[in-house]
């Protein structure tokens, strides 16, 4: 292992110091996880923590698991581990609480480091697989180191306070927004059972009578005509029925001039209506 923090003097940096301090330089890994380690530091305790995880990664793979994606950002505020797509921070590990950084000679895809968690004061190894990048991160992180340093000799210690108190606003905003993502799916599980709550049931709806495309009961001549009751409430008295008559095609009565009374008509037709009877009946006779 090398231990990144041992600069030589005549070392030159990969990076701008603006680049680290103003804003990051950011990396693409696999992320093998991170383990506890009873040391802040030493190439053995690394060296352990590697072959644990290196075990537990060849674990995952036979079970069909793979090896998730990170992409690390580097300043010298720290190294935030990151999801790739979401850009959602799953880890902010803060320069200061890190105590150890290396890469492995012999497998040099391989690059640690040992934080201090700042909840459980736990030291935490954390190891990454970056098959082309792993020495090259670690001197990042080691540049990341010297500029930091040197902005505490400036500041005469007061930057690392500031430092903390901007690490402990940026823990509690990921708690923040952890617990808003957690009443949101609250408030979607309740709406969706709103919804539910609201729609009648099935057979509600096959009580209904059902109406044609004007909205109008369809008539059956299967089914009885039911008076409505009177506005005094007591039953209306049934239709009468009409004389049953003879009528024509348009419903009126047929006319037939010879079964008209007489004084349905004037004298001088109906002396013609006899005239026309009388010819009537002896042509019947005649016949």
């Amino acid at each position: 292992m090398n231990r990144a923090f041992n600069r030589k003097k005549d070392k030159s940096w990969m990076h701008t110091p603006e680049a680290l301090a103003k804003h990051f330089i950011a990396y693409n890994a696999k992320f093998l996880g991170h383990t506890e380690v009873d040391q802040p530091k030493g190439t053995e305790v690394v060296r352990d923590a590697v072959r644990k995880l290196k075990f537990q990664k060849h674990i995952k793979k036979s079970e069909g698991q793979k090896i998730p994606k990170v992409e690390l950002q580097i300043s010298i505020y720290g190294v935030k581990i990151l999801d790739p797509k979401s850009k959602e921070v799953q880890h902010n590990c803060q320069l200061h609480r890190i105590s150890f950084c290396a890469d492995d000679k012999t497998d040099k895809r391989i690059f640690t480091f040992i934080c201090k968690d700042s909840e459980s004061n736990k030291h935490l190894c954390y190891v990454f697989d970056s098959e082309k990048c792993a020495e090259e991160i670690t001197l990042t992180i080691g540049q990341a180191f010297d500029l930091a340093y040197k902005k505490f000799l400036e500041s005469g210690g007061k930057d690392v306070e500031t430092r903390k108190q901007i690490g402990g606003l940026q823990k509690r905003i990921q708690d923040l927004e952890a617990e808003n993502s957690e009443l949101k799916k609250q408030l979607q599980v309740l709406e969706e059972q709103l919804m539910i709550a609201q729609v009648p049931p099935g057979n509600s709806m096959s009580s209904k009578t059902p109406t044609d495309i004007f909205d109008m009961v369809p008539f059956s001549p299967m089914t009885p005509l039911v008076p409505l009751p009177a506005s005094n409430g007591s039953a209306p008295p049934p239709p009468a029925r009409p004389t049953e008559m003879r009528r024509d095609l348009f419903g009126a009565e047929p006319f037939d001039p010879f079964t008209c009374g007489a004084a349905d008509f004037p004298p001088d037709i109906q002396s013609k209506l006899d005239e026309m009877q009388r010819q009537r009946w002896r042509g019947s006779k005649w016949d």
